[in-house]
């Protein structure tokens, strides 16, 4: 159900933005924006944002014919965090305490957000995350459950972001930990594609949730992934768009590392807006 008048209009921003991206006519602009409208007004209260944004991406490919419009931008995303590869390498090994240094450069990459902002400063964002405090820290935490977890689902989120999430796998080095990447291209989120690219199928098992959601939809995920949900010991939650469709299961196993990209969830977090958190249910009722 989308509950908030805001997250509409982010919709609609969105896909504005992508009909300027596509070669179709105004005609066939102006009747997927009624179809959209319809869509919203049938379904409004049926269906979560994550779900919501996956059949209007299906909607508009209706139109388009264009199974991943923003391939090229996710190429481009790639290769840009794979050429800052050596050295975040080296700032990781240099750093005092390479888990939270890992963790934080993780957390950067979670900038990299086409359904948010076309336009962000890579550089600018990982010096920001590395100079300040998180504005919700659960990180001592989730240090001490990898210790001691048998196995591992860290969920990935978008393009680009998947290469500094393997900073972050390289540094915590568990023996049995699985990534899981999206079933199909929706919006700049990582694919099966993205990790075979970027070197990261090479270092840790990947996965396909076999579901191309713009966030995690455990019941809709194919039986692979569902098993590696089940089972995990603790999952690693990457991102808003994951928060949005695991949130409300209170599963005290979920570590949420993301950016806060607008006012719903900041308002939600109680942090500000583009703060960067890492937090868990469980912590977050002990405490309150």
């Amino acid at each position: 159900m989308i509950s908030d008048y805001r997250c509409v209009y982010c919709f609609i921003r969105a896909f504005e933005k992508l009909l300027l991206k596509e070669n179709i006519s105004s005609n066939e602009k102006n009747h997927f924006t009624h179809d959209m409208i319809d869509f919203f007004h049938t379904n409004r209260d049926d269906l979560n944002s994550p779900e919501f944004g996956r059949n209007l991406h299906h909607l508009l490919r209706s139109y388009t014919h264009n199974p991943d419009p923003f391939k090229k931008e996710k190429k481009e995303n790639n290769d840009q965090a794979l050429m800052l590869l050596p050295e975040l390498e080296i700032l990781i090994k240099k750093s005092p305490d390479p888990f939270k240094t890992a963790l934080k450069l993780s957390l950067a990459g979670n900038v990299i957000d086409f359904a948010i902002k076309d336009n962000f400063n890579l550089h600018n964002t990982i010096n920001k995350v590395l100079e300040s405090d998180l504005a919700i820290d659960h990180s001592a935490h989730l240090r001490e459950a990898l210790a001691s977890a048998k196995s591992v689902l860290y969920l990935g989120d978008n393009a680009g972001e998947i290469v500094f999430d393997r900073l972050f796998i390289q540094t915590i080095n568990h023996k049995n930990l699985t990534y899981a990447v999206r079933g199909g291209p929706v919006i700049n989120d990582a694919t099966m594609e993205d990790a075979e690219y970027t070197g990261l199928t090479k270092i840790v098992n990947v996965i396909s949730s076999e579901y191309d959601a713009p966030s995690t939809v455990p019941e809709k995920s194919g039986k692979i992934f569902r098993k590696h949900f089940s089972e995990a010991d603790i999952i690693i939650s990457k991102g808003q768009g994951n928060l949005e469709g695991l949130v409300s299961l209170n599963d005290s196993r979920i570590f949420f590392l993301l950016m806060v990209k607008c006012d719903v969830m900041a308002e939600f977090l109680k942090a500000e807006k583009e703060s960067f958190v890492v937090f868990n249910n469980y912590f977050i009722k002990s405490i309150s």
